[in-house]
């Protein structure tokens, strides 16, 4: 009874607009009020507690240190060397687009900052030779998604800590994935491309150009050699790596590249307070809700149900990942996995299903949600970038959303895709 008043005061006070984090909250209090399962100092601990935590400074660096490469410069190069790379092939500004989408992924860990910081250059770049609007938006909102998949990801540091994971081993394990869509989308692109029958303007392999737009983008392309490889051998954890991405970023935007000026730079710190504020709200409102269905059964309970439809772990896996598309659709990312995890980590660890592989599939879902609407926060940058119509675009990216959904299906039934890099270099 508690739980489901729970639930149905959360999805009411969505439903007339009040905000997820505030939601949680006053959803949390009043059952708590109506019910003896526990007392309000309860909220009070559980709110303490859950923003008592290292691991989680992670997530305001890192947003902080994505903003700042925004604002540096860093993106535009990484996307002119990458064009002198690949943009001379047949459609080639789409592999551009989805490949600098990959290395951004590789320094901002936000699926929206990588739309928001490739799509500003890519899509107008890609009007102006020849593609079409949908093409282009389509496209860069859909290689957004690789954002959240690639290291680092703020998502896997939440899952992280929600889960008691290891946060590296999250990091690993999501780089294969992250590699397999970035290969999906470019295919995808590709046969669009040839489908549609564009006529477009490539620019000319040059090995001097080629070396020219290496130049400019060394020191972007390094940020993701840092931040990575200082985490993976062991000289600092991902929490130092979000402060060495921040001091990197200011550094490289201010004295090397120029791009970043002083006046600037209280401009980008508040816009990245009001994102940290977003979702810190949502993890310390969040904790509350979720400690009261542990308290009242909830994961077991729902472990005992699905059970009940099949015993067979690949249908109890589908249904899972069919529920957890459902709510990429309509809940933010940060809250679904707060939310979602202590609900839904019992049940797959007793279909024997590896936490940190339930980890990515949990991202993975969840990254889907960028691109779908309602909630759909990729379309509505990229929307906004272009000014092509969500409706225009929600069916425009559909072809990307069936080899999303093919290889979610991968990386859901073979575990080596994600386990296998862990395992290799950590012994997970």
């Amino acid at each position: 009874m508690e739980a489901l008043l729970l639930f149905g005061l959360l999805f009411f006070l969505i439903a007339i607009g009040v905000p997820i984090a505030i939601s949680l909250g006053m959803s949390s209090v009043i059952v708590i009020m109506l019910f003896d399962t526990t007392t309000l100092m309860f909220q009070a601990r559980s709110i303490v507690t859950s923003i008592n935590s290292y691991p989680l400074l992670a997530v305001p660096l890192f947003i902080l240190a994505g903003d700042l490469m925004y604002s540096g410069g860093l993106s535009k190069r990484i996307i002119a060397f990458v064009d002198s790379l690949v943009g001379h092939f047949r459609g080639g500004l789409a592999y551009v687009n989805v490949l600098a989408s990959t290395f951004f992924a590789a320094i901002s860990g936000s699926s929206p900052a990588t739309v928001a910081a490739i799509g500003s250059n890519m899509i107008p770049e890609m009007e102006k030779r020849e593609y079409s609007k949908e093409y282009s938006t389509s496209l860069t909102a859909a290689s957004g998604m690789i954002g959240v998949m690639i290291p680092p990801s703020i998502p896997f540091i939440m899952y992280g800590i929600s889960a008691e994971q290891s946060v590296s081993a999250l990091f690993i394990a999501g780089v294969i994935p992250g590699l397999l869509f970035a290969v999906g989308f470019m295919m995808t692109a590709y046969i669009l491309y040839i489908k549609s029958g564009f006529v477009t303007v490539s620019g000319a392999l040059s090995l001097t150009t080629t070396v020219h737009t290496f130049k400019k983008a060394f020191w972007a392309l390094l940020a993701p050699v840092i931040i990575l490889g200082g985490i993976y051998g062991g000289i600092f954890s991902p929490t130092e790596a979000a402060a060495v991405a921040v001091f990197y970023s200011l550094i490289v935007g201010i004295f090397i590249y120029r791009d970043l000026k002083i006046r600037d730079i209280p401009n980008v710190f508040a816009k990245s307070a009001l994102t940290t504020g977003t979702v810190l709200s949502l993890v310390v409102f969040a904790s509350t809700f979720g400690r009261i269905l542990a308290l009242e059964q909830v994961p077991t309970n729902l472990a005992n149900f699905l059970t009940n439809i099949s015993d067979n772990p690949i249908i109890i896996l589908l249904l899972i990942n069919i529920f957890l598309l459902f709510v990429g659709m309509f809940m933010e990312t940060i809250a679904s996995i707060i939310i979602l995890t202590p609900i839904l980590l019992p049940v797959v660890m007793q279909l024997g299903i590896d936490p940190v592989l339930f980890g990515v599939i949990l991202t993975v879902n969840l990254a889907i949600g960028f691109c779908t609407p309602p909630l759909g926060v990729n379309l509505f940058v990229a929307s906004g970038i272009s000014g092509l119509s969500i409706e225009k675009l929600s069916r425009a990216i559909l072809p990307y959303f069936v080899i999303m959904i093919v290889l979610l299906l991968l990386i859901s039934y073979v575990p080596s895709i994600s386990l296998y890099l862990p395992d290799l270099l950590i012994g997970k």
